[in-house]
């Protein structure tokens, strides 16, 4: 069974009038499909895998490998995936990336408050273009709390390239406001369902040698995860931090996430509670990897995994970042 979360919210961003507007806010997620088919699934995977901050490999090395056999492969399967999760109105990421637009607007009604994804639609530079003959100010929130070159940097990269006057937020991976909405969100849930014996933190992974050669994505989620622990008064044995979402053959990030769970088993864990803040809003990772793949291996293993949902687009989420935008940017009321 699929994880339970909260109902996504039929709401969209209304723009203000234009002659009241400060400026544009432009959240930024990664991207989604446009639909649960191998055909949507392979064109939003080529964009997404043929960034050289996502893969670095040379271009003609790896684009006919992509091509050719890659996509050919992964696109029936991922789309199978998309498909348990997808909801009425589209991906959950859509979905909620869209919600919480929504959110800061109300929070915001001084400003223009836009979704965009890096890959895939709406397109972050296709908006960006749009908002360059305006003259307007624009700020730009990558929903990614710990920076990566492989995330924050390739949002960063379009924004140079397209509005390079507009002011970006780069990282809130200590942020108090956005700690203390992932803490409070944590601590509900478990009160609401009881807490389980231990709590894995599991954050999207990263090639070890993209970490080696300087990213400091590691060390943003150690503190992340310190953070949110420290404000739920939980001690050293009581939390672990993992990593998923692993592709191809070369080392990432460890413990991963899956090897973590089988050894929490064996040790003779039973009930384990997963959150993702790594990610903003829900997703096929947190809720296909983590909420059924993750689970129902653990649940082979004789233990039962309950995952802990994203702040998505609630209102404590949408505080949270407004309070992050004015301590980083300046005054957005």
């Amino acid at each position: 069974m699929p994880p339970v979360l909260p109902a996504a919210r039929d709401v969209s961003a209304h723009e203000p009038p234009s002659a009241a507007i400060a400026g544009t806010l432009v959240l930024v997620n990664l991207g989604t499909p446009e639909a649960p088919t191998a055909p949507a699934v392979r064109r939003y995977l080529d964009e997404f895998l043929s960034d050289p901050r996502v893969v670095s490999i040379p271009g003609w090395i790896w684009k006919p490998l992509l091509r050719g056999v890659i996509l050919p492969l992964r696109s029936p399967k991922s789309a199978e995936k998309y498909a348990k999760v997808w909801l009425d109105g589209g991906s959950p990421l859509a979905v909620y990336t869209t919600g919480l637009a929504a959110q800061l607007q109300t929070l915001l009604p001084q400003w223009r408050v836009l979704p965009a994804m890096r890959y895939g639609q709406p397109a972050l530079r296709a908006l960006l273009q749009r908002l360059k003959g305006e003259g307007m100010p624009v700020r730009v929130l990558p929903l990614y709390p710990q920076y990566s070159t492989t995330t924050t940097a390739s949002v960063q990269d379009v924004v140079t390239a397209e509005l390079p006057q507009a002011v970006s937020v780069e990282d809130y991976a200590e942020d108090p406001d956005w700690i203390a909405a992932v803490a409070a969100s944590i601590a509900q849930w478990r009160q609401a369902n009881g807490s389980g014996e231990h709590l894995l933190f599991s954050f999207h992974g990263l090639p070890q040698r993209v970490a080696n050669n300087g990213d400091p994505y590691p060390q943003r989620c150690e503190r992340s995860a310190a953070l949110i622990a420290q404000a739920l008064g939980l001690g050293e044995g009581d939390w672990t931090l993992t990593y998923q979402s692993r592709f191809g053959k070369e080392r990432w990030l460890e413990p991963a996430t899956d090897v973590e769970l089988k050894a929490m088993a064996a040790r003779g864990l039973r009930m384990v509670d997963v959150v993702c803040p790594g990610f903003a809003v829900d997703c096929l990772e947190t809720l296909e990897e983590v909420g059924m793949q993750f689970a129902e291996g653990f649940a082979h293993d004789g233990g039962t995994l309950r995952y802990i949902p994203c702040l998505n687009d609630t209102t404590d989420h949408a505080r949270a970042l407004v309070a992050m935008l004015e301590r980083q940017l300046g005054s957005m009321r």
